[in-house]
């Protein structure tokens, strides 16, 4: 890329000066040091289970996805152990999940009051062995916002990690 820059800037002066400056080379993003030791896994992750997005009006959230960008959408589902409302967007190879408060108390509703137009909220990622997942991030001082599972919306084994533990983002693990 370098060579054809410095190539059109010789053929045409001027034009391309400010290319001529070297192009750095990348380095790989993954170092040889992991951030946590694994000696013998006895769990692993999944694949991206969903994107959940937390929304002032679902109805009007759900009738975009399915009107104006065309994607299968289900029916509201109330999960009143979760204190909310979700629908799910099928997007083929993964979800959306979109989350509306059920009352004042849920977590979604304080979400909302901090970002009133709704938002990114967290990613589920399926885990092989919940179980064992939950007993090892603990011994990695990864902090859940539970102390054992709980049923999530799909009728299975979920729980949710510390986003100060995970980079800033709030992360939901799920049985596979």
């Amino acid at each position: 890329m370098a060579r054809v820059l410095k190539a059109a800037a010789a053929t045409v002066p001027g034009l391309f000066s400010r290319f001529q400056t070297s192009v750095p080379t990348l380095r790989a993003f993954f170092t040889s040091k992991p951030l946590h030791h694994v000696a013998d896994p006895v769990w692993s992750l999944g694949r991206l289970n969903h994107v959940a997005i937390a929304v002032p009006d679902l109805e009007k959230a759900a009738t975009f996805y399915k009107n104006v960008l065309g994607a299968q959408v289900s029916e509201a589902v109330p999960l009143p152990e979760h204190g909310v409302s979700v629908v799910f967007v099928n997007l083929g190879n993964t979800k959306m999940e979109l989350l509306h408060p059920l009352g004042s108390d849920s977590p979604i509703a304080g979400f909302l009051q901090k970002n009133k137009t709704g938002g990114m909220h967290h990613v589920c990622i399926e885990v092989d062995n919940i179980n064992a997942a939950v007993m090892d991030l603990k011994k990695k001082n990864i902090r859940s916002l539970s102390e054992e599972a709980k049923i999530g919306a799909h009728g299975k084994p979920v729980i949710f990690l510390h986003p100060k533990d995970c980079g800033g983002v709030l992360v939901e693990l799920e049985q596979a």
